[in-house]
C-alpha cells in the first residue's frame, strides 16, 4: 500500500503538487488549489506533531470503526468526505507559497520516518501507528490532488 515513508511515493506526490495551478477548477468541494495545499499542510502538521488537534466527539464514538475501512486498501478517499474544522482554510492563499510549504512538510515527514510521527491520536481516528499515519497522509494528499485532476 502506498505511504509517505516510501521515497518514490513521496516524490510522486511532490511532482503532483507541483502540477497544481491557480486556474485549475476543482472537480468537487469548494477550496481552490492554494487553499487545498494549505489544508493538506495542516494535516501533515498533525502527523509530525507540529499541531495537536483535540479529539472530536464523533471520532471517539466511531473513529475506531471507520479507520480500518479507510486504511485497509488502495481505494481512494471518498469525495466530499467530512473534515475537521481546524483543517478548513477559507482565506485566500498564494499557491506557490503553499506548494513549497507542503513539499517541505512531505520531505520532513518522509525523512524522519516512523520515529518522526506524532504519538498523539488523530482527531477522528484516534491512535495511529506510524505506518497508519504514512498511509493516511498519502491518501489525504492523493484525495486533494485528484480533486484538481493531478
Amino acid at each position: 500500500m502506498k505511504n509517505l515513508f516510501d521515497p518514490a511515493t513521496a516524490n510522486e506526490v511532490k511532482e503532483r503538487v507541483a502540477k497544481l495551478a491557480s486556474d485549475r477548477e476543482h472537480l468537487w468541494g469548494t477550496m481552490n488549489a492554494a487553499q487545498a495545499a494549505a489544508h493538506c499542510s495542516r494535516g501533515m502538521e498533525w502527523a509530525i506533531g507540529g499541531t495537536i488537534p483535540p479529539r472530536m466527539f464523533i471520532g471517539r464514538i466511531i473513529g475506531q470503526l471507520v479507520k480500518p475501512l479507510v486504511l485497509k486498501d488502495e481505494k481512494p478517499m471518498r469525495r466530499n468526505s467530512p473534515t475537521a474544522k481546524t483543517l478548513v482554510v477559507a482565506d485566500q492563499r498564494d499557491l506557490v507559497t503553499e506548494q513549497e510549504r507542503l513539499c517541505a512538510l512531505i520531505d520532513r515527514f518522509a525523512a524522519a520516518g516512523p520515529e518522526g510521527c506524532t504519538r498523539h491520536p488523530h482527531s477522528f481516528f484516534g491512535p495511529l501507528t506510524p505506518q497508519e499515519w504514512a498511509i493516511l497522509m498519502y491518501k489525504h494528499l492523493d484525495h486533494h490532488l485528484r480533486q484538481f485532476g493531478v
